[in-house]
């Protein structure tokens, strides 16, 4: 009994020695007193921890604040400096929307007017679940759009297995046909010929049917988790990693004298929308073939359609009228998409173009537009406000008393905004800037230079399939923050245009289709009961296949065209940094003449 005790105590302190091995296992590192062998110090122990999560994530984040400066690599006034930026704040002003869509229920309505609209056959209602859930996780959080699907995916399943039972019950009983499914009265429209024999509805196997209903149920399930991974890939806020790339690739291209790296809110979802609405649509695909089967070729079962039509049209009929909070949401969250999108449209230019500095640059980001917007859902009101002519109309309480509430309080935002995200990608940022001064990202990109035989798409290829395999086991964002520094050295030394690689190990990091753990939708989803591990395992591997080889298709064509991937810019070309990898520059010149054969034509 004292051993097993011992052992119980041994096991509740596994954190602490799983901290203690993070710092131990990597120290020989610290025998080479040179700047890159320290940072990969901080780099090995920080992978580990967020590896194993013996301390939260965004608290690993933190540790750039006091290791890089211990070990002299970076002052602590430099490396907290990378902590908040432009991508910082963009992606807060997209936060604070999202809330406001929480608050006001407008993603609710969103999701379920789509999916009303979309049918009730099992095919059609995963697709259902699927869209608003995609659409709705490009603009808020993947975890915030997946829990709103929660209550109709489990009203599903529920119905589905209530519709087995009663259909049951009924046969024995040889009672009328007209069934009540947890309060859900269906018309004799929705049910078909309500008045026709019940036996029809459930002619096969009892065993067979259940089986059927439980395939289906875990289908509708992954559907919601997938759909959420790939709608955040589609807009520069939709997760995460989007921003790392965006923010690290900025900062990388302005060492080499560059203003940006030319990744804009239009040109990203230019390319990553499209590629985005392909992968769901081909997951929905491979869904219907795993759980649906033949049955999404043949006719609909009456009752079940009926149920699930009944399921979706109580959940809207919850929502009641649109409210002025939505329509106030709805009129912010337009502009705000708006001016992302035309800040700065490739050739001709946006309303960026009216604010210049003297050196003729344009003075407003995505992240203006963002904080403007945000700030307005601080000032608009929440519901028609209770003064002047406006009193009788108003919704507030019929007290007479003069009243105005903005849609948001800052007690709101406080609470309900994904504070530890900002510090997470601000870690991401200190490490990545750590990486690149400390020479340690060109010293790992030269190294992996004997990759440099492989062919343009099949060496981005195989790195997606490493990536999206990494990101199985680790968080998404980690991951891209570690890796973006890496795969912009490595494009350098084998004569690549640098976003070729960075933005495809980018989207590789929204692969998480596989585990449990890989990301929260997945998570979320499994802790319904409905899946076991290898449900997901097995349906996720394959789906990482695919979305590979999608992303594969999509960066040599229409993503070479957006951002110019088969011109190196000149920067790199004159730069006197890339003297440091030996023979850069003669790859540089040979792979030029190769790249754009390697590459399908994007050109009539």
């Amino acid at each position: 009994m004292a051993s097993v005790t011992f052992f119980r105590s041994l096991w509740a302190l596994r954190n602490i020695f799983l901290i203690i091995a993070a710092f131990l296992l990597p120290i020989g590192l610290l025998l080479d007193d040179s700047l890159e062998f320290k940072c990969a110090y901080v780099m090995v122990s920080m992978a580990i921890l967020w590896l194993t999560e013996a301390l939260p994530i965004t608290v690993t984040a933190m540790m750039p604040m006091f290791l890089l400066p211990l070990l002299s690599v970076q002052p602590g006034k430099v490396v907290c400096g990378n902590y908040f930026n432009d991508t910082s704040m963009l992606f807060l002003g997209g936060l604070i929307v999202g809330v406001a869509m929480e608050e006001v229920n407008l993603h609710r309505r969103i999701a379920m007017g789509i999916a009303k609209c979309l049918g009730s056959s099992p095919n059609t209602m995963m697709l259902g679940l699927m869209v608003p859930t995609w659409f709705l996780s490009m603009w808020i959080s993947n975890t915030a759009a997946t829990s709103m699907m929660l209550p109709i995916l489990i009203a599903v399943s529920e119905q589905t297995l209530a519709l087995e039972a009663n259909s049951e019950a009924n046969l024995s009983a040889e009672k009328d046909s007209t069934m009540d499914v947890q309060d859900i009265q269906l018309t004799e429209d929705e049910a078909g010929n309500s008045k026709s024999d019940p036996s029809q509805w459930y002619t096969r196997d009892k065993s067979k049917t259940r089986q059927e209903n439980i395939r289906l149920n875990k289908g509708f399930t992954l559907s919601v988790a997938y759909a959420a991974n790939a709608g955040g890939m589609a807009t520069l806020t939709g997760t995460p990693p989007n921003l790392v790339l965006q923010g690290q690739a900025d900062q990388l291209f302005q060492d080499y004298g560059a203003a940006d790296a030319g990744i804009t809110y239009a040109n990203w979802m230019g390319f990553a929308f499209p590629l985005s609405l392909i992968i769901v649509f081909v997951t929905w695909f491979w869904l219907q073939l795993v759980f649906i089967r033949c049955g999404c070729c043949k006719a609909t079962n009456r009752a079940r359609q009926a149920v699930m039509k009944a399921v979706v049209r109580r959940e809207y009929n919850k929502l009641g009228h649109i409210k002025f909070g939505e329509i106030m949401v709805l009129i912010v969250f337009t502009i705000l998409a708006l001016l992302w999108i035309f800040r700065n449209l490739p050739v001709i230019g946006g309303w960026g173009d009216g604010f210049l500095d003297t050196n003729g640059y344009s003075t407003v980001r995505d992240s203006t537009a963002s904080i403007l917007m945000a700030t307005m859902l601080f000032v608009l009101p929440k519901t028609l406000p209770n003064i002047f002519c406006w009193k009788r109309l108003s919704e507030s309480e019929k007290s007479g008393k003069p009243e105005y509430k903005p849609i948001l309080t800052w007690h709101t935002a406080e609470k309900k905004v994904a504070w530890g995200v900002l510090v997470l990608l601000g870690g991401g940022f200190a490490l990545a800037d750590a990486c690149t001064k400390s020479g340690l990202s060109r010293l790992v990109g030269c190294e992996l230079r004997v990759l440099k035989d492989l062919d343009a798409w099949m060496l981005n290829m195989v790195l997606c399939f490493i990536v999206a395999g990494a990101t199985e086991i680790t968080s998404n964002t980690a991951t891209a923050s570690l890796l973006m520094p890496i795969m912009f050295e490595l494009s350098i030394s084998v004569g690549l245009n640098p976003l070729y690689l960075m933005i495809s190990a980018c989207i590789a990091c929204s692969f998480a289709f596989m585990l449990p753990v890989a990301t929260p939708p997945n998570a979320i989803v499994f802790s319904t009961g409905t899946l076991r591990i290898p449900d997901m395992a097995l349906t996720g591997i394959v789906l990482n296949i695919l979305a590979v080889g999608v992303l594969t298709l999509g960066i040599n064509t229409w993503g070479a065209a957006i951002f110019k991937l088969n011109d190196i810019p000149d920067i790199f070309l004159n730069s006197s940094q890339i003297s440091s990898c030996p023979g850069t520059e003669q790859v540089i010149n040979t792979t030029m003449n190769t790249f754009s054969m390697s590459l399908p034509s994007t050109t009539p």
